[in-house]
Formats: structure tokens, sequence, C-alpha cells
């Protein structure tokens, strides 16, 4: 009897399930939702409270939403029987955040706390904790913490403790009333089945924990803040569980709202980005992952422990058991370009693309693609939303160079398509440098399948093969492979994530190969984009960051 798995790819504005067949290796059906509320970046929906700078909440109701809508919608459309659905997986966008009470139940669903912004889910992106990881850094890097040499040299605002930090700041009271910060992905799995259980992924790459030497010292939390040095054993406190494991069952309540058997096993979440590692069939070192959708995230694994410049975390059996596994990002890539096409390209560009009865997106791909590498004049910093991998500093900002008075809308969009790939070879450098090779790429996600100039001038510019994912939804599709292998074989799931990756990952046949003439235009066109990366990145001129002063107010105009 054909047994099945479910997988949710829990992402930044929606998410996406799917239902997959072990003996056949392929999705039986996928269901997609947006969140209701979304990203609440400007104010608490029914209140007057407002967002400030920098701020990027949710609603955990949406994500409860999700189960009890997208769940049903699957099993209808593939007609399933239940019981033989053996086990689930999920993933999540992280670091992502709340404060629970006693109960698991998050503080906003209090009266006395609806109205607090700090009692709500920090997105990812919620980079206002950046003054705490600023000091956070200066402080670990004064007392030589050992813990830098995992992450680079810095830590990032988007990370657990400088949210935490910023909680017991600014609002003290809350943070007392906070029995336990967890993970959004450790919340879903607890209200599935009543148990809680840390992922050794977002342990890892998000709350400076590792397996040798733990959490950072009750020296370093106490240096940085009295009131913060027992925030591992009061607010952190949980075991940590390893990637495949079974954290629980779905109990009576799920499965009653979403059709599931009770019973049915629940595998420890993961990060989203790590869960398309998998979903590839990635499961060897040289390959690096990207997954390619409003930010990027590089993975890459590897047999050897180094400390790579800016890195998100090296975590050993983070993201292969049995691997070390690397994770790096930029936090601006298809939003960059949406945020160019939908808010800054000129109107008689949507006119014409209306009028071609295409979308405004493909419209940029088509015209963008009429031109060769350096035909534009521009050269863009992919600094829209800060920048993650190397610099680790998110009060960075765009920046656009040589535009003139004949420089057209589908040049800078080609420009800004540039940057970010200009991005991801300045990442691969680092590991090379350090002696991890990259020897091909591989592609998820939207713009993966979307965007070919985009995935052509990435292989161009990084001089290297891409590969592409059959499936649209590959997170989804790796976090269901986790659900195989917690379901266990006795009940037909699968032994190792290796084998389940062998059974289900696929593949499109189509490769994108770097053309040699454009490869040596870009590697020139790479060299200046390092002159601008060093020169507004590392301190030389912090014009940016000066221009964010001023805006938020933070220094006087003199």
């Amino acid at each position: 009897m054909t047994k099945y798995v479910i997988g949710i790819d829990y992402g930044t504005e929606s998410a996406r399930a799917v239902l997959v067949s072990l003996e056949e290796g392929v999705k039986i059906a996928q269901h997609e939702m947006t969140y209701s509320h979304g990203v609440l970046d400007d104010k608490l929906p029914n209140s007057n409270t407002m967002l400030g700078q920098d701020w990027a909440l949710e609603h955990p109701n949406d994500y409860l939403e999700v189960l009890e809508r997208s769940i049903p919608a699957i099993l209808n459309q593939s007609q399933i029987d239940s019981k033989d659905i053996i086990g689930i997986g999920i993933d999540f966008t992280s670091c992502t955040i709340l404060p629970v009470d006693n109960d698991g139940n998050p503080l906003m669903y209090k009266k006395e706390w609806y109205d607090d912004p700090h009692a709500w889910v920090k997105l990812w992106k919620h980079h206002a904790a950046q003054n705490k990881a600023n000091i956070m850094n200066k402080v670990a890097e004064q007392r030589n913490e050992k813990f830098l040499y995992r992450y680079g040299g810095k830590i990032s605002s988007e990370w657990m403790l400088p949210k935490i930090w910023q909680v017991m700041d600014e609002s003290p009271n809350l943070y007392k009333a906070t029995d336990k910060f967890v993970e959004a992905m450790d919340w879903i799995i607890f209200k599935m089945t009543g148990n809680w259980a840390r992922s050794i992924s977002a342990m890892g790459y998000k709350a400076i924990w590792n397996s040798r030497d733990g959490f950072p010292t009750k020296e370093y939390l106490r240096e940085l803040s009295p009131d913060l040095q027992d925030v591992i054993e009061t607010k952190l406190r949980g075991d940590i569980v390893s990637l495949g494991q079974k954290v629980g069952e779905i109990d009576e309540s799920i499965a009653n709202k979403t059709g599931l058997q009770k019973g049915t096993a629940v595998a420890v979440g993961n990060i989203d980005a790590h869960a398309a590692v998998v979903g590839m069939g990635v499961v060897e070192p040289g390959k690096l992952v990207m997954v390619m959708g409003t930010s990027l995230c590089h993975m890459l694994i590897s047999p050897k422990n180094e400390s790579i410049e800016g890195i998100s975390g090296v975590v050993k059996d983070g993201i292969i058991p049995g691997y070390y596994g690397y994770e790096a990002g930029q936090p601006a890539v298809g939003d960059m370009f949406s945020w160019y096409v939908n808010h800054v390209a000129p109107t008689d560009t949507k006119e014409a693309a209306a009028k071609e009865g295409i979308n405004i997106h493909q419209w940029f791909i088509d015209k963008a693609s009429n031109f060769q590498p350096g035909e534009t004049g521009l050269l863009a910093l992919d600094w829209w939303n800060g920048n993650r991998s190397l610099l680790i500093d998110s009060e960075l900002s765009g920046l656009l160079i040589g535009m003139t008075l004949q420089t057209k809308p589908e040049e800078i969009y080609r420009a800004l398509l540039e940057s970010a790939a200009f991005g991801t070879k300045k990442i691969i450098e680092a590991f090379q440098d350090k002696g991890i090779p990259v020897k091909e790429l591989y592609a998820c996600g939207g713009l993966a399948q979307k965007n070919p100039l985009l995935m052509q001038i990435y292989a161009d510019v990084t001089n290297r093969i891409i590969r592409v994912a059959d499936s649209t939804q590959t997170s989804a599709v790796g976090a269901a492979m986790f659900g195989a292998v917690a379901a266990g074989v006795a009940r037909g799931g699968i032994t190792s994530i290796e084998e389940v990756a062998d059974k289900v990952a696929k593949l499109k046949e189509e490769v994108y190969t770097p053309n040699p003439q454009h490869v040596r235009v870009y590697e020139k066109l790479y060299q200046e984009y390092l002159i601008i990366y060093n020169y507004f990145g590392r301190g030389e001129n912090d014009v940016m960051k000066h221009l964010k002063n001023l805006k938020y107010n933070k220094t006087k105009i003199r």
C-alpha cells in the first residue's frame, strides 16, 4: 500500500502545503494560502498602536489557519485516505519568534498585552533590534567569545537573542510575563502535538547554540545586561531535537480540524531554506543551494568546520546529518525587483505590458534580455534591505551608479538583477577562500522558476552551471521528506534523509551554462562592484548610515 507524507512551508507572506507519494516520489496535491493579516510593518490590526521603523510582525492565527485550510484542501484534491498519510513535516522562515505563557499561548491573545507590539510574532526581517546586535557583537569581540567563530565574526539583528533583549529593554513587564520565547515553527508543532521541542536547526543558526559549547555563557550575557544573564535557563529552556526526529503525533483536536488521523507522526521543524536543500536532493558537498524568493538563502554542506566571514552560521548536523551545514544570504532579491517594478518604474512601462497582454515583470524580463553584459553602463549594490552576508549590516542601503538622461527603465532592472548575482559571487568567494569548494549551483523558489534572464546572469557572473528544481514547492517537499523519516520504517516511512531524497527529489532537465564571453565582461564589472562594495560597506564611507540617521531623527542637522 502506497504511503504519503505532507510538508508545509511557512513563508514570509504565505504558506504552501504538499502531499507527496513515497512510492512514486511525486507531488499528488498542493495548496497555497496567503496569510490573512499579512506582514505587519505599519500598525497593529484593530489597534491604535503604530509600529516603529524596521518592525515586521505577524499574527500567529494565520499559521493555524494554514493547517485548517490547506490540509483539508490537499486531502480533497487527492482523495487519498488519510490513514495512508504517515507523517508531516514543516519548515518556517527563521528567526521568527513569539513570547508564550505557561500554557503555550501567545501573549498577544491576552487583552492586557494585545496593544503591545512586543507580544506579537517578530518576523525574521524585523530589524528593530539592530542596536542590540551591535552591542552584542562589540562585547563578544572584546571578550573574544568563541561563538563569533561560527558566525563569520558577527551575529545578526534578525536572530533570537537580540530580539529577546529588545523585548526585555523596551517592555520589561511583558518580558517578565513571558514563560518562553519560541520559534514559530516550534510553536506550530506544539499546537499540533501538545509537545515542545526546539529544532537543532533554529537553535544552531539563530540562537547561538552548538552541541559542544551550548549557548553563550552567563558571564557574557551578564555583561550585556544583568537582567539577561538567566535568559537561557528561564526563557529558552527546552530539549533541542535533531532533524528527522519525531516530536509527537497529531492530537485529536488537530485531527478533527484537518482530516488527518490522530497519531500521524510529526517531525521536528526546520528552517525553510534548509528544507529546500533536501528537497532538491543535495546531500553531498560542493553543491551550493540557492533558495530564490523575496530574499535569497545560500546553503552548503561540508565535512570541514571553517570560520567564513559573514555567514549566518555553521552547525554540525544542521542541514544534513553527518555534515557541517553553512548558511549565508541576501535579504533583498525578489523584494528588490518587485520594489522597482511596482513602485519606481514609469507608468508607461505598465501600460506597454498591458498592451502586449503580459505581466509587468515578464515585460521587464523580455526588454532587459535585449542588452549584453556591460551595455547598460550601470552598476548597483544589492543592499535594498541591508546586507546579510558578508557584512551583516542591516543599516546599509541600495546604490545605483551610471545613470544618464538616456537610461531606460529596463536597463535599471537588469542592473538590479546583476547586483544580486554579484552579491552571490562575493559569498561564493568567501567559501572558496577557506578551502570549501563550490562546484555547482542548485536553484529553487519562485525566481528560479520564473526568471530565466536572472538565472543566466547568475550562471555568467559566477561562471558555474546552475540546475533548477523541478518542483515549485521545494521547501515543502523537503519538509515532507523529513516527515517520512520521522514516521519510521515500521509505519511505512524511510530510514534516512539520503534514501528519501533519492526517491523523491527531482530536477529539471534544463541547465543554465555560463557563456564564456559574458563571463569575461562580468568579471570586469565585478571588480568595479568590489570597489563600491568595500567603500560603502566596510566603513570608508558611512554615508548610507548617516542618511538613515537623519531620516530617523537620530542625529541633529547642523
